[in-house]
């Protein structure tokens, strides 16, 4: 019995071993560069916890191309990377694709959903946090009046857009909300100058907090912002440390849990196809308050946020979601 119990430990043993061999993580980024300090760096920031964790090496590559995206994840499936990772809408038709020709290879879409039985698809409710930004940003102007800096024209920025927008009328009913989209093509998503020059227009039109959801340009924009002594807001990844003081508050998307659950989960033998919604509730998206902009709070301001958040898990605040009509309530 003894000698049994030890063979069937050792098989244990040695299947654990190589199940954890077979994990091959591989990670695709959206156009705009690994480190871009929003977006794209938190779900690197993700894959690197998984390596620090398991000492498990994962390969990653950085398309400045929506065709390099496509060839990126199908050489990665092709190399027996498991479970690849493709972060950005942009890499939809590519998933879908690769998917299909790889049915035994894990992968995982963030910000868009694609329906096969070995990807996960990972999206956010990004009105809800920017709901929350939003209020902080209406309580904090001293104007009437602010502004949305966005990358890429697309639904999902907009999305951003009118949660955040709706947040500042909640603070303020008579807001006044000043917007602009960077461009049309991926390289909206790696323009500071730009994202700088839209940023001084909407400041010299009165606006006092600016919302950057723009990836890499965002940079610009709070940039611009602390140079002209007004208040920025970061997105994706806790950007309150680059400007203290002048940061008001960063959305922060959870990318970095998409990555790692994925990892972790196939490395357990757990991944799971489907589609998968983080909002306030399930800690997917939220207003970072940190050392660096704790003194930009007040406890008033504080207050609101929490009771916004409240509010929105228990169903008695709806924030209206862009993308579900393509308009946004006035």
């Amino acid at each position: 019995m003894k000698k049994s119990l030890l063979a069937l430990l050792a098989v244990a043993a040695m299947s654990t071993t190589a199940l954890a061999a077979d994990v091959k993580p591989a990670l695709v980024y959206g156009t705009g560069g690994k480190f871009d300090k929003s977006f794209n760096e938190a779900a690197y920031t993700g894959a690197e916890k998984f390596k620090k964790e398991t000492g498990i090496a994962y390969r990653d590559f950085e398309p400045t191309g929506d065709t390099q995206g496509e060839q990126a994840i199908r050489n990665f499936a092709s190399r027996g990377f498991n479970p690849v990772v493709a972060v950005s809408f942009a890499w939809t038709s590519a998933i879908e694709k690769v998917a299909a020709e790889f049915p035994d290879t894990k992968f995982v879409i963030v910000d868009a959903v694609v329906d096969k039985p070995n990807v996960r698809s990972v999206v956010y409710k990004e009105e809800e946090g920017s709901y929350l930004v939003g209020v902080l940003a209406g309580m904090a102007s001293k104007s009437g009046k602010v502004g949305f800096v966005g990358g890429m024209d697309i639904p999902l920025i907009r999305k951003f857009e009118c949660g955040y927008e709706q947040g500042a009328r909640a603070a303020n009913a008579k807001m006044e909300v000043f917007q602009n989209m960077t461009g049309t093509t991926g390289a909206a998503w790696n323009d500071p100058v730009r994202g700088g020059e839209l940023t001084k227009n909407q400041i010299d039109q009165g606006a006092d907090v600016i919302y950057a959801a723009a990836g890499a340009t965002g940079l610009g924009v709070l940039q611009t912002a602390a140079d002209n002594k007004k208040f920025s807001i970061g997105v994706d990844s806790n950007q309150n440390h680059l400007h203290p003081g002048s940061v008001l508050t960063s959305m922060v998307k959870r990318v970095d849990l998409a990555v790692y659950n994925a990892y972790t989960d196939a490395k357990a033998d757990k991944f799971t196809g489907g589609t998968q919604v983080l909002g306030i509730k399930e800690d997917g998206v939220a207003a970072a308050i940190d050392d660096n902009n704790k003194a930009l709070i007040t406890p008033e301001m504080l207050a609101a946020v929490d009771k916004a958040k409240a509010d929105i898990i228990a169903g008695t605040v709806k924030v209206h979601d862009y993308t579900s009509d393509n308009a946004c309530p006035k």
